[in-house]
């Protein structure tokens, strides 16, 4: 069968990015639960309950699934360990500490550059062909992700004294991720996502504990005064923005690639701006649905000219 016979028998890539769409809606919460729990938990212990909750929601499905975890080899233990520290214990004490200093539309904005790091490390790790249109669709998409948050909080360009350090911490997510990103590649492949999650997110949340422990900042009066509200931010963090959605991202990895699937954090502040309209009551403006095109433009270019490419039989 010649390269154009099995690129034009390839199904549909559509099931998969309506599953990253659904994945970085999840995360467009993530960093409204992460400010509201700010205030009520140490960055360390919030960010070791929020894993805790992921840890134990992978072990039942993986339990429900019957799929029992196999037994890694001393490579993959290396690069599993590599996943859980950038992509759980890094990223997550960033994203902690960060929201301490910035308020969560600045830290979606900075993350906003996921896409350009990912394609970029791409290009210079793996090879991966950039050409014209995914690039412009990575610059489209965060023009439309800055345009959507600026439009919804006009002072997010504002800061104070410790701003700075607030900045440099969530860019930390951004590289933490664009590792936890890049390097899931051969794991993926060999152990599947489910596994792949299941086993960083287990190494990750015991380094977060540990360094818990050490920092002594375990607090169970400060869990025990954690009211509905805050548990119900750590379960959506923890469930659905950790388990769930992680598992879908790397699913998307495994069949589309990083950077087409690194694309889709642009919706991450284009779904916190429509949620906010439909639940809270708060103005959408031309600017924001003027972004929103953007973002799903950036999306479409990043994403076609591959579909074409294979048609054509390169």
């Amino acid at each position: 069968m010649t390269i154009c016979e099995q690129s034009l028998s390839k199904p549909s890539d559509l099931p998969v990015y309506m599953k990253l769409a659904a994945v970085t809606m999840v995360w467009g919460g993530t960093f409204v639960a992460g400010r509201y729990l700010a205030d009520s938990l140490s960055p360390l212990l919030a960010a070791s309950l929020r894993f805790l909750l992921a840890s134990v929601a992978l072990l039942l499905l993986v339990r429900a699934l019957r799929t029992p975890l196999v037994r890694p080899n001393a490579r993959q233990w290396l690069q599993l360990s590599l996943l859980g520290f950038f992509g759980i214990f890094f990223y997550n004490l960033c994203f902690f500490y960060g929201l301490h200093y910035i308020n969560a539309s600045r830290a979606s904005l900075i993350v906003a550059l996921n896409p350009a790091v990912i394609g970029l490390a791409s290009w210079l790790l793996f090879k991966e062909r950039l050409n014209r249109a995914k690039v412009v669709g990575i610059a489209i998409c965060m023009a439309g992700a800055s345009m959507v948050i600026v439009s919804r909080d006009p002072q997010v360009l504002a800061g104070g004294a410790d701003t700075w350090l607030g900045d440099l911490l969530i860019f930390g997510c951004v590289l933490g991720w664009g590792v936890y990103s890049m390097c899931s590649r051969e794991l993926n492949q060999a152990l599947g996502p489910v596994q792949t999650v299941t086993y960083s997110i287990l190494l990750g949340t015991a380094m977060l504990w540990m360094t818990c422990i050490v920092r002594g900042e375990v607090s169970v009066a400060a869990i025990a005064h954690l009211g509905a509200p805050q548990w119900l931010s750590l379960l959506y963090l923890g469930v659905l923005g950790s388990a769930l959605a992680y598992i879908g991202y790397y699913d998307g990895i495994r069949k589309i690639g990083p950077t087409r699937s690194g694309v889709f954090i642009a919706l991450n502040p284009l779904t916190a701006v429509i949620l906010g309209a439909l639940l809270l009551d708060e103005p959408l403006t031309l600017a924001m649905c003027l972004g929103g095109g953007l973002i799903l433009t950036g999306i479409f270019l990043c994403n076609k000219p591959l579909a074409r490419a294979g048609k054509k039989g390169i």
